[in-house]
């Protein structure tokens, strides 16, 4: 599907409404009549291709997906980002510094409380995040009630680890050893806070860059992307059936 079709298909747009307001998220749904479901939170560049992927690849795996769009406040609709374009990447960028983290938590919040109503939905929830999204998804871990999250070299995650006592659900992270956006001192803080919980899983990939399993990213990694993916659906199977 292109960039410019999913909001014209009823199949595709979930609608999402909270007490600050309405915002639309991108849907696929699995063969299964009755399913779990995952809210994927995007990174700077919105709900592109690469987010769609992965909704998709969820949906195949049995899944309810839903990736809501978090730039709605900042009056930016239907952001479709290129991680191949420098006016995007700085577009993404103006987006990210913009973006209003406690108020994109309620945002998640409110795509939760979407989701487990949903038609076809047994009513269990975890969520799934990447950079931008991987920190949301710990912050929602924190402070929502979610039955499962996993995050993606979630970026400025460790300026957050005193929230960490408040998770209790389970949580899975995946982190890059060469992430240039998340130090190493970083990633040892989050291992270290993680530690001691057998609620919560770290990996660590060798020799990966940030966004590793990005598809179609310049860091791609297919062994670490396929590991990470293999560990997610795993993880999400066993705390959502």
């Amino acid at each position: 599907m292109t960039a410019s079709t999913w909001h014209n298909d009823p199949e595709h747009v979930f609608r999402i409404r909270s007490a600050e307001g309405s915002f639309d998220g991108y849907l696929a749904r699995p063969a299964a009549v009755a399913a779990p479901a995952i809210v994927v939170l995007h990174e700077v560049f919105g709900v592109n291709v690469d987010l769609r992927a992965t909704c998709d690849e969820l949906a195949a795996a049995g899944f309810i997906a839903i990736c809501p769009e978090l730039f709605w406040r900042q009056g930016e609709s239907h952001v479709d980002l290129s991680v191949q374009s420098q006016p995007d990447w700085e577009k993404g960028l103006a987006l990210y510094k913009a973006f209003d983290i406690d108020a994109g938590v309620r945002d998640v919040e409110a795509t939760i409380a979407a989701a487990r109503p949903l038609t076809g939905a047994v009513g269990r929830v975890g969520v799934m995040g990447f950079c931008l999204g991987g920190l949301l998804t710990f912050l929602a871990a924190a402070r929502t009630r979610v039955d499962a999250a996993v995050a993606f070299h979630g970026g400025r995650t460790e300026e957050f680890l005193g929230e960490t006592a408040d998770i209790d659900g389970p949580l899975q992270m995946h982190l890059a050893e060469e992430d240039e956006f998340i130090p190493k001192k970083a990633q040892r803080e989050i291992a270290a806070a993680l530690a001691g919980n057998p609620k919560f899983e770290v990996f660590s990939y060798p020799g990966c860059r940030h966004a590793f399993s990005r598809h179609g990213g310049m860091h791609f990694n297919a062994e670490a992307a396929r590991l990470s993916r293999a560990r997610t659906f795993a993880f999400f199977n066993r705390e959502l059936a």
